[in-house]
C-alpha cells in the first residue's frame, strides 16, 4: 500500500466516523483491534465511538495533520465540541471546548489493527 492509498483510506475512515456510519466501520477497523494496548475488537471500538457521540452529540473529527508511512498513520485531530456532562473526568457540563488528539494507527490488511491515542487534557482544563 502506498502513502497516498493509506492516506485516502484514513480520510475515508474519518468520514465514516463523522457520518456515524457504524455499519461500515468494519471496512476500516480490524476484528481484533487494540486501543491503547487494550484489545477491544471491532465491537468494542464501535461501542467506544457510539459512547463518544452519546456524550458529545456535536462531535466532529477534524484532521489537522496527517502523515502516512505504511503501515502507520500519524494524525493530529482537532475538536471543537460540547460534551454534555463529564469529559475525561472534567466537569465540562455543556460548555464548548477545543482540544487536540494525537493518534497513531497501525494498519494490517488495509484495516486499523492498533491505535495509540493521547488527548490534550491540559488544554481542556485551561478552558474550564
Amino acid at each position: 500500500m502506498t502513502k497516498n492509498e493509506l492516506s485516502d483510506i484514513y480520510r475515508d475512515y474519518i468520514d465514516c466516523l463523522n457520518g456515524q456510519d457504524w455499519s461500515n466501520l468494519g471496512k476500516f477497523v480490524a476484528d481484533e483491534a487494540c486501543h491503547n494496548r487494550r484489545q477491544i475488537g471491532l465491537a468494542g471500538y464501535r461501542q467506544m465511538l457510539e459512547g463518544d457521540y452519546r456524550d458529545i452529540p456535536d462531535l466532529r473529527f477534524n484532521v489537522h495533520l496527517l502523515i502516512a508511512d505504511p503501515p502507520f498513520v500519524a494524525s493530529r485531530l482537532v475538536f471543537d465540541c460540547t460534551p454534555e456532562a463529564m469529559f475525561l473526568g472534567l466537569p465540562v457540563n455543556g460548555r464548548t471546548i477545543s482540544f487536540a488528539e494525537n493518534v497513531f494507527y497501525e494498519f494490517r490488511g488495509g484495516k486499523i489493527a492498533n491505535v495509540w491515542s493521547v488527548i490534550d487534557k491540559t488544554a481542556i482544563e485551561a478552558q474550564l
